[in-house]
């Protein structure tokens, strides 16, 4: 195969695929023809053909505060299982999108230097007011429990 010919087919082959073009007996044909169609490209103001090498997905590790949100709303969580079940529908989404505001709030409250244990307190028997029928000495005492555990994440 002459060098033009080898040329003309790199020029009219899609990216990626001017390797098929090659021939095995002859191989610096084939790399003289694809530095002029590179060079050419360069001339026109075209970008460059980059080699496509698979390119490993950034893996991504959890930050101090994704990490703490977690561990917020597990304790949240924790013992109201049964409570949720027993919810209807329409509660169970009201009681649970409150639960994500408390958690985000109380993260924050995590963040500043100082926490402030009633604004956590607060925050809690607000969302577990949510819960049809609750007992206000339940709804007391829960809140206080999950407050302090979540403080002791601070301190950890």
């Amino acid at each position: 195969m002459s060098e033009e010919n080898i040329a003309n087919k790199i020029e009219t082959a899609p990216l990626g695929q001017s390797e098929a073009i090659s021939t095995p007996d002859d191989s610096s044909q084939v790399e003289v023809a694809i530095e002029k169609k590179v060079e050419k490209m360069e001339t026109k103001g075209e970008p460059t053909p980059q080699p496509s090498a698979p390119v490993a997905a950034p893996v991504r590790t959890k930050s101090l505060y994704e990490a703490r949100l977690e561990q917020i709303e597990q304790i949240l969580s924790e013992g109201l299982e049964d409570t949720y079940l027993q919810m209807s529908p329409q509660a169970q989404g009201q009681f649970k999108a409150k639960g994500e505001e408390t958690t985000r709030k109380i993260n924050q409250l995590m963040s500043q230097a100082k926490v402030k244990m009633k604004k956590i307190v607060e925050l809690i028997r607000n969302w577990l007011k949510v819960i049809p029928g609750v007992n206000r000495f339940f709804l007391e005492q829960e809140a206080k429990i999950k407050a302090d555990k979540i403080v002791k994440l601070k301190h950890q």
